[in-house]
């Protein structure tokens, strides 16, 4: 079979395209790894997005999974690991995922987001599973009354700090820049808690323990003093690297390994080959913002679809 449409992701964007496509009557397969990618994962309380005052990134991700099914869209959970052009076909493309599924479509929707950002420091790779997490939703009830570091001070760091403010005694918040960057609401209602105490000029050097974290070093950039933080749990929230390896050959990327694409239609310099999302070239990363690339994606692809057509 060759289907009209594969968009690859599940998450606000990959559902807001699928959503679109459906009511286009394309034949389409939406291909994820899991339902809801980085807001299933890592969004806790969700309180800007419209139509909800406040919703969790899991009771959103179900949300989506229940539009899908409602619009009949064919969902398989796999890892895209290659994207092709077959010889002698030059308007198909052909994807091939781990589980060793082969796919053929005359376009595709890249929604893939991102993978978390590693610190790389020393100790970092030792500790991940005893104590340094890339999830505090996942994590965070493990660390009941520990004390927790969480890198990063922009919004995704203090909503991190607020949901484990829930469980954890104390969290030391440190930004590596002199100020930080996260929305004055979100500064507020962590200050409102009482637990978190904020550290800027901060650059992570070390992580220690034995077993599990015991310790956190950094470098104080105003007096250039090493300093030691006894922590139980680093929870590191510095941003996330497009998920994008697999179409390497088909596309530009910028400095940062986002997809570039037209501002207007998310198309690649690959006709045909379209992204949305927090996986191509955008300075806002956001859900309601992906959710919209998504659905002027979708739009493109069907225009793209009626000139091949034809």
């Amino acid at each position: 079979m060759v289907y009209d449409l594969i968009i690859i992701g599940s998450g606000p964007a990959g559902v807001s395209a699928a959503i679109y496509a459906a009511r286009q009557k394309l034949n389409l397969l939406v291909i994820s790894k899991d339902m809801g990618g980085q807001v299933a994962r890592k969004a806790v309380d969700i309180e800007n997005y419209p139509g909800f005052d406040k919703i969790s990134g899991p009771d959103l991700a179900e949300v989506f999974e229940e539009q899908l099914k409602t619009n009949k869209i064919e969902v398989i959970f796999d890892e895209v690991l290659k994207i092709e052009r077959p010889s002698g076909r030059p308007d198909n493309f052909t994807i091939s995922t781990s589980l060793g599924g082969k796919h053929e479509t005359l376009s595709i929707i890249i929604a893939t987001g991102g993978d978390p950002r590693p610190l790389e420091v020393e100790g970092e790779k030792e500790f991940i599973g005893k104590g340094v997490s890339y999830c505090a939703l996942c994590d965070g009830p493990i660390f009941r009354d520990k004390t927790v570091a969480v890198i990063g001070g922009g919004n995704s760091g203090f909503e991190t700090a607020l949901f484990l403010s829930n469980y954890v005694k104390k969290i030391y918040i440190l930004e590596f820049g002199k100020e930080v960057k996260a929305d004055q609401e979100n500064q507020r209602l962590i200050f409102k808690t009482g637990k978190a105490e904020i550290i800027t000029d901060a650059k992570v050097l070390k992580i220690q323990g034995d077993n599990f974290v015991k310790s956190i070093i950094y470098r104080d950039l105003a007096s250039n003093e090493e300093k030691i933080l006894d922590v139980g749990g680093i929870f590191v929230e510095i941003g996330y690297s497009p998920a994008t390896a697999f179409v390497k050959d088909l596309v530009d990327f910028s400095e940062r390994d986002e997809i570039i694409t037209d501002l207007e239609t998310y198309t690649t310099r690959t006709p045909g080959l379209f992204a949305a999302g927090d996986c191509n070239k955008g300075k806002y990363k956001q859900i309601v913002a992906a959710a919209g690339e998504g659905a002027k994606a979708s739009l493109a692809a069907y225009e793209y679809l009626q000139k091949i057509k034809k």
